[in-house]
């Protein structure tokens, strides 16, 4: 059998994404001692770019791990045993959310809804109001598993907080392709990954931390060692991270960074509605039916229905061997009924086109087999 060399293949996946040349050119970078000068100089750079992206004036991590790590480093700082939290759970990445805090011996009181649908801001505010006194909210905004978008994150954490609560939005599959201000909107976490919307490779996790969250750290430090924002903090202060960083994904990532503020992150973000709407008209124009209802629409992960009688393992590696292009199937309660389409990064209406005529030629000739 001819093998197809796959860095020939356009990556269509919910993350990781294409990458452009220049940024994997940039991890070509020296190996530089990571307590000397030119690393600070990288460092800082990479902090500034990433303030940017969160708009904020606060305070920036980055672990060297994947967008899960970052999840489980709020979870880690925020929560000691016995705090309560509300998660609302819409997919398998809210669900394994509200599972973390259980492991770090909090309480989480699921905000249900069915999957493909988002529990409702007045769901949540009724949740609120039977558990006063909670401690933090953790919102996934962007559930991955079935291209469903919460639609108010602004007014959730004005409710977190109007409560006295964090509150900590995942946005690891969105920040990017959405704008998320979390100065201006009261988050106190933030989390995205590399190899999503800024379109970096995978091993990089950002975390937004606000004031309030260091004042909390400051007086209950967590017991967590190489997730512990206390001590990058104080790392970061002389320009350093307390354990050795992937290097060549910090040039990547500063690289990464520098292409998103050159096109801006408003036009980033008008891109990125342009390219789902486009994806969306087309994947229906086939006859295909999305997972998510249209008010909760993602616009970074289109999730779609298999027609009936569709082999999702055997349509997948014909797509990709036969035409290049790379997507996801489903988890979970979706596995083998769904596949995913990620719209991220330097998503461009050449790749929607491949992807769509990719797709529709694929399944004109499985009908035909």
């Amino acid at each position: 059998m001819e093998r197809v060399d796959s860095r020939q293949k356009l990556i269509m996946l919910p993350g990781p994404t294409n990458v452009s040349e220049r940024v994997m050119h940039a991890m070509q970078g020296p190996i530089i001692n990571h307590r000397g000068d030119t690393f600070r100089e990288l460092n800082k750079r990479v902090l500034d770019k990433t303030r940017h992206l969160f708009q904020t004036n606060g305070e920036v991590v980055v672990f060297s791990s994947s967008g899960s790590g970052g999840v489980e480093a709020a979870v880690l700082n925020l929560i000691r045993p016995g705090d309560v939290t509300l998660v609302p759970v819409f997919g398998e990445f809210s669900a394994r959310l509200a599972e973390t805090v259980e492991m770090a011996g909090g309480e989480a009181i699921r905000v249900p809804s069915d999957y493909g649908k988002a529990p409702t801001l007045d769901q949540l505010k009724e949740t609120m109001e039977h558990h006063r006194g909670f401690k933090a909210l953790f919102l996934v905004h962007n559930e991955t598993s079935t291209g469903v978008a919460a639609p108010y994150v602004e007014e959730a954490t004005k409710l977190a907080r109007d409560n006295g609560a964090f509150a900590v939005v995942d946005a690891i599959s969105s920040l990017g392709g959405y704008s998320i201000p979390v100065d201006r909107w009261g988050v106190d976490m933030c989390i995205t990954g590399s190899q999503k919307c800024i379109a970096a490779p995978p091993g990089l996790a950002l975390v937004s931390v606000s004031d309030r969250v260091v004042e909390f750290l400051k007086k209950s430090p967590p017991k967590t060692r190489y997730f512990e924002i206390p001590r990058y903090l104080e790392y970061a202060a002389r320009g350093e991270t307390p354990f050795t960083p992937a290097l060549p994904l910090y040039y990547a990532l500063d690289e990464a960074l520098s292409e998103l503020l050159e096109e801006g992150l408003t036009k980033r973000v008008e891109r990125h509605d342009k390219m789902s709407a486009l994806l969306y008209d087309g994947l229906a124009n086939l006859g295909l039916n999305p997972v998510a209802e249209k008010s909760v629409r993602s616009k970074t992960v289109i999730a779609s229905y298999y027609p009936q009688g569709f082999d999702d393992v055997a349509f997948r590696k014909s797509l990709a061997h036969d035409r290049g292009v790379v997507i996801a199937g489903g988890f979970g309660p979706f596995a083998g009924k769904v596949f995913r389409v990620g719209c991220m990064g330097n998503i461009s209406y050449d790749h929607v086109d491949t992807t769509l005529k990719a797709i529709g030629e694929t399944m004109s000739a499985f009908r035909k087999a």
